[in-house]
């Protein structure tokens, strides 16, 4: 019978050893950061009704019409696996009646799911931190929400290679005029419009200045900006922003290229951006969407966050070689099984501590001692008969490559804890 070689579905992968310690890294230190200025986490489902995303995202958007992950569960419900987590988050606001109880600071973390061709830092199944401010109306929300992720992005010592780009959407009378314009700038132009363009245009002329179809980059080049269409209220919003983002101390730049096809976003459009990834530039982008809490069923809520993708952020920590090192552990060594009692009972007292600490399951004191320093244990406590019978160990650091004896009951105070 021939043996199956099985292997991880095509766009996704094991992290396993310095990928996972890379990864693990972004999320421990945008858990803590987001906590400082006051975020909640939040967990909701990896998978959701169909209308959750479907609403969120716009019927006609590429990831509802090619990416979702939709499939009919036994009930016969339309489920589909979360390719974002916004949509999630203003779901669970309405769900759980928190609507009169704003604003809300929530952060995430955890996996999302789309199928899209994979590359480099893209796969189909991939991980998202994310931060939202549900129930600000404020220009000073959206500055303090991006000036939560440039602090993560420069904790993870990235700040050098990423830069921030910013942009208005303006409100709904700004971008009504905008959308005019537009139309009549591509409609000039129609028959030098990629495919996806020429579908777009009449439907959602926005999404036109996002293409990256090389038959379109000259043609958006030449397209309008928002800025001549902005009302006072929308200028003003504007003005209030970067006034806010300077006074955060954030290095920013203007790129009026940033834009967000649905309705609902509104006013600020943001990303981080950097030249280390290739075609995947974006570690970060988000902005304001005062109508998507309405589209799940509440009120009007105002709101404004970002979601970051955790493999690109472990993928620049990787190239400017910032990978986290092992724990290094503290080794106990029995020289014989009849010392395995008392070693136990040290390699508890150890955890007890904090101390992460070994006992390798076999083998003689050579076997063991090289475990641990394959390992590489940073110390090594050995007990034999005559220091079980006197209640001492000798303790062993293998990075100074001395050795001495302690009592058992201080064992726990000779190592720091880590």
């Amino acid at each position: 019978m021939a043996t199956i070689k099985l292997q991880p579905p095509r766009g996704t992968r094991d992290l396993i050893g310095e990928e996972f310690r890379r990864h693990h890294r972004v999320i421990k230190t945008a858990r803590r950061i987001s906590a400082l200025y006051g975020f909640e986490e939040w967990a909701t489902p990896i998978f959701e009704d169909t209308r959750v995303f479907a609403r969120g995202l716009g019927e006609t958007s590429d990831v509802v019409s090619k990416e979702m992950y939709s499939f009919e569960d036994r009930g016969g419900e339309s489920i589909t696996l979360r390719p974002e987590n916004t949509a999630g988050v203003c779901r669970a606001l309405v769900s759980n009646g928190l609507t009169q109880s704003l604003p809300r600071k929530v952060f995430y973390a955890g996996p999302m799911f789309r199928y899209e061709r994979p590359q480099a830092g893209r796969y189909r199944q991939f991980h998202q931190i994310g931060a939202e401010v549900l129930g600000a109306a404020e220009p000073l929300a959206d500055a303090e929400v991006i000036a939560c992720g440039h602090h993560i992005i420069r904790e993870l010592g990235l700040a050098d290679g990423v830069v921030l780009e910013v942009n208005t959407l303006g409100d709904a009378p700004s971008r009504e005029a905008y959308r005019a314009a537009l139309i009549a700038h591509f409609a000039a132009h129609r028959d030098e419009l990629s495919e996806d363009s020429r579908r777009r245009l009449e439907k959602n002329p926005l999404r036109i200045i996002d293409s990256k179809e090389p038959e379109d980059k000259a043609l958006v080049a030449g397209a309008p900006t928002i800025a001549a269409f902005l009302t006072p209220a929308a200028q003003a919003h504007w003005d209030a922003l970067r006034r806010h983002l300077d006074a955060f101390g954030l290095p920013w730049r203007e790129n009026p290229r940033i834009v967000r096809g649905l309705d609902y976003y509104s006013h600020t459009a943001f990303e981080f951006v950097t030249e280390r990834l290739g075609a995947q530039g974006t570690v970060m982008g988000g902005g304001r969407y005062d109508g998507l809490v309405e589209e799940m069923g509440g009120p009007p809520t105002p709101s404004v966050g970002w979601a970051a993708g955790v493999e690109r952020l472990a993928m620049l920590m990787e190239r400017a070689g910032l990978t986290p090192p092992a724990p290094r552990l503290v080794a106990v060594i029995p020289v014989s099984e009849a010392e395995e009692g008392v070693a136990l009972a040290l390699l508890q007292r150890l955890r007890a501590a904090g101390v992460a600490a070994e006992m390798a399951y076999r083998g003689n004191l050579k076997r063991r001692m090289e475990r641990a320093n394959k390992q590489g244990a940073r110390a090594a406590f050995i007990i034999g008969e005559s220091e079980a019978a006197r209640g001492v160990a000798q303790f062993r650091d293998l990075d100074a490559g001395t050795q001495e004896e302690v009592p058992l009951e201080a064992a726990a105070g000779r190592v720091a804890p880590g």
